[in-house]
């Protein structure tokens, strides 16, 4: 993360927890990127650099394995959005931004409820004010090319085509 990254933590965002997610959508992948998963929780250090208390960093695993497409329930996403509509959270961080909820819907109402609180959202590329136009065009962008990210792989695995359209 830039340096300039530190200027859109406030005090009152370091008074408040810095939420790590870590996921990875199937026991596979959990499996196959380990490194990806240790990755996800060093970002607890990397909110105690940003210059939260230790103890304030709180990691939510509890979707571990868990697809954030379709119906499964992921309890640990919804504990998130629960802790910061509350208002109780500075930063959420995860390794990609867009990775913190697969379907548009999660995703625009984390980001709603994120500019609502005034809490920063972070990844491996820096952090966002979701309240300001330009981080929001960002994340945005972000969560776009995600969603879109299951329909390309699929329709790679389907030789190009369209898989809903058999083209």
């Amino acid at each position: 993360m830039p340096d300039t990254a530190h200027a859109k933590l406030t005090p009152t965002h370091l008074r408040r927890a810095a939420i790590v997610y870590v996921r990875q959508s199937s026991p596979s992948q959990l499996e196959r990127n380990t490194e990806s998963t240790a990755r996800q929780y060093a970002l607890g250090n990397r909110a105690v650099e940003l210059g939260f208390a230790r103890h304030a960093v709180v990691v939510i695993d509890e979707d571990l394995g868990v697809s954030g497409s379709g119906t499964a329930e992921r309890s640990g996403f919804a504990r998130l959005a629960a802790e910061v509509a509350l208002g109780r959270v500075g930063l959420v961080l995860g390794l990609e931004a867009s990775r913190l909820a697969r379907n548009n819907a999660d995703w625009y109402r984390l980001l709603d409820l994120c500019a609502i609180t005034d809490t920063i959202i972070g990844d491996d590329d820096g952090l966002y004010d979701p309240k300001a136009f330009n981080d929001r065009l960002v994340l945005g962008l972000k969560g776009t090319m995600s969603g879109t990210g299951g329909a390309a792989r699929a329709a790679g695995a389907a030789g190009g085509r369209d898989p809903q359209q058999g083209r």
